[in-house]
């Protein structure tokens, strides 16, 4: 036992209560270092200007149970100092205290058989900042036992204790981890500019991958202090130019840890809307100028994430393409409504699906899952008003990137700019640059007069942020003369999401077109180019490419198992045909190695980490169990937590469709009280049905219906005036004119979107906005912006469409305005 001496040193630096007594200040603790007596650990952290030093202390006699204090005394470096000399006077006659290591921040406690485990990371790399805040990634980290050596456990070293922590140090932190002491980058700088959270909320987000680990000091402490909230997914930053001017281009992937897992594990939708493979991609512009002046910064996120149905493929090792297998369990798409709810709560409206899926096969595979989405977007939309339904275009990127007469990259081009008209992007100017060691004590923006921030166009929790931000500009431009000529802030309001069949290698391009759309838009608001637009063959393109690349890479190594497909991007930038065939082909024996043999046990790893698998004494062990959708809470409880499709079995297949058994899922009976204001309404009790041209798919190979899909149901056309009067007489979807029946959208006209874009001479934003304003006006008679004659119509009418290419901008036709804010019919 430690000295009397000690003993009264513990009591003058830790309360009674074992934590903090007085108010938390401001500033961030950045830097650490450890040190241990028998008895306890006692960390020390001071902020990055080493002005205060805070003392933590963790106990190391209790094996079984977490016990930690703070001091509530805010030291100087000296005082400090002098308080670690008195601990090691009064622990002498035990070894006295010993420094163990330097160390950047507590990544977790967790527990398996035996003791605690504090893990820490003990070197880091700054990869980037974002307006002087420092982004970090972990160059290396240490699992250190709690209880001293001297607490004897005999479960300490069993053989099973060894197995669960060399499985968790499969989970590679150095890897793709990233986090911030000052900026919340679990979080889109829109979020963060108009909603401050408090950090233990924001460990609860769906970002933030070691919430699990973190939950025992953050739930002791009350406080954040102490721990890094670490994010998995990419990052990567680079200073461009355009012009001799010098701005920070930077893009950040954001991996949901609800449901997640590895490519043929998680699949599709759960119980409670999560999909397999969501991320949130953002891509922020600033410029780069000194410290202390105003600078413009901009922001637009786009989302990735698994066709939200109930659909799984087997891990297969006979077979590189296993078979498709669709649960009709979910008949009444409650899951998938789920989904898109939340997808409303985190981004508002409107929400656009883009589906990049075959809809054309000789053996059905991915077409199968095309009918179904179809189905359920459409029993969805028939319960939300006109403004909320889901916009959706179900586009065959493979079929169209196999002509070589069609630019895919121009074609996505033109749909990234309907989308970007409909959502927004974000936009504000800051006024000073925050200074790193402040916790996003966020500046004051500029000029937010002539904001419109009615309620019509910000919905649910973009409304809330926006009126915000509003509320904290008028404040401080009230204090001040003012700038009047300054541009207002703009809000991103919606989301476009992409799927591909993995949301790895076709969603990339298409993200990337999306950002190459975006990137015109957010260096135009911020004064570095002229115009909004930026030529596919601009070096800026390539740059961006390069970015996009990394990521896909990235994101497919940490879902699929290898790099990504690239063949698009391999084409663009001329590589040899051969060489782009080598690589794809080898890239495709990889993922299947990956799969069939390393996937069960990254699963595990992942199902530890975040903590959807606890392991208890006397239970069967992780890798006992039949499937990785059952585990084990410390009350022997079922945990089904994000991840809770239990009816779904690991086994090894050779490939053939396996038939599905599972109770109907129960309709959601809160949903009225969760979304009393919600734009996705619970459907009444006539409406519980499928419609009636949607293909009965069985999840039985010998009963699946390979029928041409070809859906009568109601829709809206939005675009084009060829087609204009047979949509009012039928209110059908919009589907390609080229007789293959199978592309169709709500809300783009899929006739002129393929025959403009088929000369890789075109312009990706020729014939203009890319929104006809009136049924009179063809897509042909409008060019570049400006307006050519038009032909006759039984309602002529026009408008300038100059300036439509920002949103928010210029003088619009007031039918257009109506369909952008409401989603309405364009008509005169």
């Amino acid at each position: 036992m430690e000295s009397a001496a000690a003993d009264r040193c513990d009591c003058d630096i830790i309360n009674d209560n074992g934590s903090s007594s007085q108010s938390q200040p401001s500033t961030c603790m950045q830097k650490f270092r450890l040190y241990e007596t028998r008895s306890n650990f006692y960390m020390i952290g001071r902020d990055k200007s080493r002005t205060y030093w805070r003392v933590l202390k963790i106990d190391r006699l209790d094996p079984s149970e977490l016990n930690i204090g703070e001091d509530s005394t805010t030291y100087s470096e000296s005082e400090c100092s002098e308080l670690l000399r008195r601990i090691h006077e009064g622990n002498i006659s035990t070894g006295g205290l010993k420094f163990v290591t330097i160390c950047y921040g507590i990544v977790g406690f967790i527990k398996f058989l035996g003791p605690y485990y504090m893990l820490i990371i003990t070197k880091r790399k700054q990869i980037g900042s974002i307006r002087g805040h420092n982004i970090y990634a972990v160059s290396k980290s240490e699992m250190i036992p709690v209880p001293s050596s001297t607490v004897n456990s005999s479960i300490a070293d069993s053989k099973d204790e060894n197995r669960y922590k060399k499985l968790l140090c499969t989970v590679d932190l150095t890897k793709d981890f990233f986090f911030s002491y000052s900026y919340h980058v679990m979080r889109s700088l829109q979020k963060n500019m108009c909603n401050n959270e408090p950090g233990q909320v924001l460990y609860e987000t769906m970002f933030v991958w070691n919430e699990f680990l973190t939950r025992g000091i953050r739930n002791h402490l009350q406080n954040t202090l102490w721990t890094v909230a670490l994010v998995y997914g990419f990052f990567k930053q680079a200073t461009l130019s355009v012009a001799g001017r010098d701005f920070k281009l930077t893009l950040i992937a954001r991996r949901s840890r609800h449901y997640a897992g590895t490519r043929y594990l998680k699949r599709g939708v759960n119980e409670k809307g999560r999909v397999a493979n969501d991320v949130e991609t953002e891509q922020i512009v600033f410029e780069d100028v000194p410290d202390g002046l105003p600078a413009e910064i901009t922001s637009i996120v786009q989302n990735r994430g698994s066709i939200p149905l109930f659909w799984s493929q087997e891990t297969s090792r006979l077979n590189l393409k296993p078979d498709i297998i669709l649960s009709k369990k979910d008949k009444n798409y409650e899951a998938t409504r789920l989904h898109f709810e939340n997808l409303v709560k985190r981004y508002g409206n409107p929400i656009i699906i883009l589906n990049l899926i075959k809809t054309q096969e000789k053996k059905p595979r991915e077409s199968i899952l095309r009918q179904e989405f179809a189905n359920a977007i459409d029993v969805i939309n028939k319960d939300l008003s006109e403004e909320s339904r889901l916009r959706f275009l179900h586009w065959d990127l493979h079929k169209h990137s196999r002509s070589k007469a069609t630019n895919v990259l121009l074609l996505l081009g033109k749909v990234a700019a309907y989308a970007l008209m409909l959502t927004g992007f974000f936009y504000c100017r800051v006024t000073s640059t925050l200074r790193p060691e402040e916790c996003m004590a966020w500046p004051s923006f500029e000029n937010v007069n002539g904001i419109d921030m009615s309620p019509q166009r910000y919905r649910n929790n973009v409304t809330d942020d926006a009126y915000r931000l509003e509320r904290n500009c008028s404040e401080y431009n009230n204090g001040t003369n003012g700038n009047h000529s300054l541009k207002p802030p703009s809000f991103q309001s919606g989301v476009l999401r992409t799927n591909c069949i993995d949301c790895l290698d076709r969603t990339n391009v298409a993200q990337y077109a999306y950002g190459l759309a975006a990137l015109g838009h957010q260096l135009h608001a911020i004064g570095i180019r002229d115009t909004p637009k930026i030529d596919l063959n601009d070096p800026l393109a390539d740059n961006l490419m390069g970015f996009y690349e990394r990521m896909g890479d990235t994101l497919a190594h940490q879902y699929g198992g290898s790099a990504a497909h690239n063949k698009i991007f391999s084409e663009r930038r001329g590589q040899w045909r051969a060489a782009t065939q080598s690589q794809e082909f080898f890239r495709t024996l990889q993922r299947y190695y990956s799969n069939a043999y390393m996937d069960a046990e990254k699963q595990d790893a992942i199902n530890v980490f975040l903590g959807y698998f606890q392991p208890q004494a006397g239970k069967p062990a992780l890798w006992e169990l039949g499937s990785d959708q059952h585990y084990r809470g410390r009350n022997g409880e079922t945990i089904v937590d994000e991840d809770g499709r239990s009816f779904f079995k690991r086994s090894f297949s050779d490939g053939n469709i396996l038939r599905q058994t599972g109770s109907p899922m129960p309709a959601a009976k809160d949903k009225q009280e969760n979304f009393t204001n919600s734009t996705m309404p619970d459907r009444s009790q006539g409406s519980n049905v499928l419609s009636e041209s949607s293909p009965d798919i069985s999840s039985c190979e010998s009963d699946m219906s390979y029928s041409r899909y070809t859906p009568s149901m109601p829709r809206r056309q939005l675009f084009g005036d060829v087609q204009r009067d047979r949509y009012l007489e039928t209110g059908q979807i919009f589907f390609s004119g080229h007789g293959d029946g199978v592309n169709s959208s709500n809300f783009v006209d899929l006739d002129w979107l393929s025959s403009s874009g088929n000369s890789c001479e075109d312009e990706p934003y020729e014939r203009s906005s890319l929104l006809q304003s009136s049924p009179g006006l063809s897509s042909e008679n409008v060019v570049n912006g400006v307006l050519g004659e038009t032909t006759p119509s039984t309602s002529e009418y026009g408008s300038s469409m100059k300036g439509m290419q920002q949103k928010g901008t210029g003088e619009l036709h007031h039918s257009f305005a109506q369909w952008v804010n409401d989603g309405d019919m364009l008509s005169h």
